[in-house]
């Protein structure tokens, strides 16, 4: 079973509000703060929503696994692709444009599986945040790829 959504149930279970806040999100292309997305959804029906509404329906998307919380930034951003429930999920994040990439590996959990095993932990979430530069931004720079550490083999 994955996290997202089946298309017919998404479509009984979004609300005119979640859809809208759905649309936002994928329009942004960026992680989105709460109160960025209640001035977002001002401006988009002229009515601003309460915050309790706009947590509320960041909630519903988040345990649908329409969404995901960027914990390094408080932020938001939709779901790139569907992924199973259990799979670790990694955004790669770039702290220059802000572009967020988001991954997943079934190595790195299988990994995360063992090493959470060995400390007999149990993990509520699978999460890696990885903050560094997007491809665009390494070849915008002035120094190009040739920047100490950027570009290394690992």
């Amino acid at each position: 079973m994955t996290s997202a959504m089946p298309s017919q149930t998404r479509a009984t279970l979004l609300t005119p509000a979640r859809q809208r806040a759905l649309d936002i999100l994928t329009k942004a292309n960026r992680p989105i703060g709460a109160y960025e997305l209640i001035d977002l959804l001002a401006d988009a029906d002229g009515k601003r929503p309460a915050p309790i509404t706009v947590y509320r329906t960041l909630s519903f998307l988040l345990d649908h696994g329409l969404a995901h919380r960027l914990e390094s930034k408080n932020a938001f951003v939709v779901c790139g692709h569907g992924h199973h429930v259990d799979e670790p999920v990694v955004f790669l994040i770039c702290e220059t444009c802000g572009e967020v990439k988001e991954a997943t590996s079934a190595g790195l959990g299988r990994e995360l599986t063992k090493l959470t095993g060995q400390a007999q932990f149990n993990a509520r979430t699978r999460v890696v945040e990885i903050v560094g530069r997007c491809h665009r931004c390494i070849g915008s720079s002035p120094q190009g790829q040739s920047e100490e550490g950027v570009g290394a083999p690992m």
